[in-house]
């Protein structure tokens, strides 16, 4: 790899340490409790340094609320791609898209903090593209559980994936990362009770 290319390739790795640890920082402390200095120094770094990687705390406010709400959508629907290019049934791809978010939902625990509490501080623009980024989020999963569930009304559907997205997300009031069980059996579990919400909702009508 040539000088260049490299250079290409450190320059995210800064920028996403610095993302990390913003988050990790305004999930602890709030947004106005968290000054330019000590994010810098959580990634070995002046203060005025960070400047040459963003304007300021709500660019990195909006980069990590506007950036996991583009991964999560492209997530989906790469899923949705491949499923489609291969023979999975839509039990499959539903599994595939449970798995998708709850890798999120352990690994980014300070983003759903963050999300839930300053999304509010957006500006307009950014914040509506972040509501647009989820509505189309949700539309993906709502078309898999109806493929799965066809005599679940569509309104129906959508509900139960809200309600799938708050069971997951609720990884962030489950103690601090030390006291959760392991993480495989952390994501089995948060499977599990996913595919009992959807299985539930599916099956309204019998009985």
């Amino acid at each position: 790899m040539s000088t260049h290319a490299a250079a290409r390739v450190a320059a995210p790795t800064r920028r996403e340490q610095i993302l990390k640890e913003a988050a990790r920082l305004f999930a602890e402390r709030g947004f106005h409790g968290v000054g330019v200095d000590e994010i810098g120094a959580a990634v070995g770094i002046s203060g005025p340094g960070l400047y040459r990687h963003f304007p300021g705390k709500d660019a990195m406010l909006a980069e990590l609320l506007v950036g996991i709400s583009e991964r999560l959508l492209a997530g989906g629907q790469q899923r949705v791609s491949e499923d489609a290019s291969g023979d999975g049934s839509p039990e499959a791809l539903l599994d595939a898209l449970i798995e998708g978010h709850i890798d999120f939902a352990l690994d980014d625990r300070p983003l759903i903090t963050l999300h839930d509490r300053e999304l509010d501080r957006l500006r307009d623009t950014d914040r509506k593209r972040v509501r647009r980024l989820q509505r189309e989020y949700v539309e993906v999963w709502v078309t898999v559980v109806r493929d799965l569930y066809p005599d679940l009304a569509e309104h129906e559907a959508r509900a139960a994936v809200h309600a799938v997205f708050g069971l997951l997300n609720s990884t962030p009031h489950l103690g601090r990362p030390g006291a959760l069980p392991g993480r495989t059996d952390t994501a089995a579990l948060l499977h599990r009770l996913a595919r009992g919400a959807f299985a539930a909702a599916g099956a309204r009508e019998e009985g």
